[in-house]
């Protein structure tokens, strides 16, 4: 019996103490009047179902990760596990196959031992899961009756079960911050690690970046210069993005809003926010086969030097393109949000639409704007699909947007793929740069609340 089975046997257990708890409830009530009760049938029905279904699936959840180290010490007890190997990378090798073999994962072994021990397996296996499922079914019985008999008009089920959803929802609500707490955990532990070999100064203010020659075993000097990265990822996922993306977003955002047909709006509100579902592999390709060429040829064609089949131009442009929904978007809800009577009172003063919109439409829904333009920030310096294949990999620093460039999250991802080893600097440097593309974020953020709550606090 699989543990998904038990668990829906206990669900199911669970549901039936509902029902029996609630029909309980319902005649106490009936006897006793519905003024003296303390709670509804319902609660006390969820409050056994609660007490039923909890406590056994924690028992599973814990007897789920006992169980492995329980199975294993029951067949090295067994005759055919006396002849394994001494070292211990032949034997976990011999145990996972038979393990994998008797679970069903796996149909052929590679090692003859590995065959004999598929049966004292399977055996153990089946063993713990039904003295686990017979001792979850004990639980849930045991923990039912106990909530059953307490279910009398007096009992304060309700607060009993709000409390329980109460915690239940401050768990879900500590999910992001743990989550946040963990990886930037991670990143400083890492990156402590990096810098105790290599020079913060040297990696913040370095103008050189090849990770390849310290891993050869030429030094960490001059190796990890992150300028050239950091300088990527601004040009072109901050300049040349934004450049296109902010103007667009804007300017579509006012047309859908103040000009264009309900009609129209309809059909091109949502052909527009396609854009923001295509996957970026697809605006790769796109970049990488047909604007990458074509900035090529006009560049060479008007005699710009040092032009590039993947530039930092290709990768910005269909970069902006990309995230020109964000900016829209946001910008759309904040501006038709801007009262009515502002818009009316502009006109009526005798401004024409434009100076409206200008004056006082856009400086009204300027949080939302900012917010979007931060969102597109945020997306475009996360971008790596599309700087890989338009953009390159090499880390050049340069003003020619015709060249080729990269930025820190291509080279985190070429730095972390294949088999590394975690103990070198070249490793370790895509935690110390995805450490400080975090705290630019954080930062950018900070910055971007303080200009949102003032603006904020000038129009409400």
């Amino acid at each position: 019996m699989t543990g998904v089975m038990i668990a829906l046997i206990i669900v199911a257990l669970g549901a039936i103490g509902w029902i029996i708890a609630r029909a309980r409830a319902t005649r106490l009530q009936a006897e006793v009047g519905r003024l003296a009760t303390n709670s509804r049938p319902t609660q006390h029905g969820w409050y056994v179902a609660l007490w039923t279904t909890l406590p056994a699936l924690v028992f599973l959840a814990v007897w789920a990760n006992v169980t492995p180290a329980l199975v294993l010490d029951s067949v090295m007890a067994t005759p055919p596990a006396q002849s394994l190997p001494s070292d211990d990378f032949s034997r976990n090798a011999i145990l996972g196959e038979a393990r994998a073999i008797a679970s069903g994962r796996q149909t052929v072994a590679f090692n003859p031992q590995a065959m004999e021990l598929v049966e004292p397996f399977r055996a153990a296996m089946t063993r713990y899961s039904t003295t686990g499922a017979i001792l979850a079914a004990i639980l849930a019985f045991a923990c039912g009756a106990y909530a059953l008999s307490r279910v009398r008009p007096s009992f304060t089920a309700r607060s009993r079960v709000e409390r329980v959803v109460m915690w239940t929802l401050l768990l879900a609500s500590l999910i992001a911050i743990i989550t946040t707490a963990g990886i930037v955990a991670s990143l400083v532990f890492e990156s402590m690690r990096f810098f105790a070999q290599v020079n913060p100064l040297d990696f913040l203010f370095g103008l050189k970046w090849s990770p390849q020659s310290a891993a050869l075993g030429y030094g960490n000097e001059d190796a990890f210069g992150a300028v050239p990265l950091f300088w990527g990822t601004i040009f072109i996922g901050a300049i040349i993005a934004m450049i296109v993306a902010i103007p667009l977003g804007l300017m579509s955002a006012i047309y859908l809003t103040q000009y264009a047909s309900s009609t129209t709006r309809k059909w091109m509100k949502p052909i527009l926010e396609v854009l923001a579902g295509v996957p970026t592999v697809v605006y790769g390709y796109f970049a990488a086969l047909t604007i990458a060429p074509a900035l090529r040829n006009f560049a060479a064609s008007v005699g710009i030097p040092g032009a590039s089949s993947e530039s930092a131009l290709a990768a910005g442009l269909v970069m902006g393109i990309m995230i020109i929904p964000f900016v829209s978007s946001m910008a759309d809800d904040s501006i038709a949000a801007v009262p009515q009577s502002m818009r009316d009172g502009s006109l009526a003063m005798g401004a024409t639409t434009s100076e409206t919109i200008r004056k006082v439409l856009i400086p009204a829904a300027l949080p939302g704007v900012v917010g979007g333009v931060l969102l597109a920030v945020s997306r475009a310096i996360g971008e790596t699909m599309i700087v890989v294949m338009a953009a390159g990999l090499a880390a050049n620093l340069t003003l020619n947007p015709f060249a080729s460039v990269t930025t820190v999250t291509t080279q985190m991802v070429q730095l972390l793929t294949g088999d590394q080893e975690f103990d070198s600097a070249k490793t370790l440097a895509a935690f110390a740069l995805g450490l400080v593309l975090f705290i630019v974020t954080l930062l950018l953020n900070i910055v971007a609340l303080r200009v949102v709550k003032k603006y904020r606090e000038a129009y409400e």
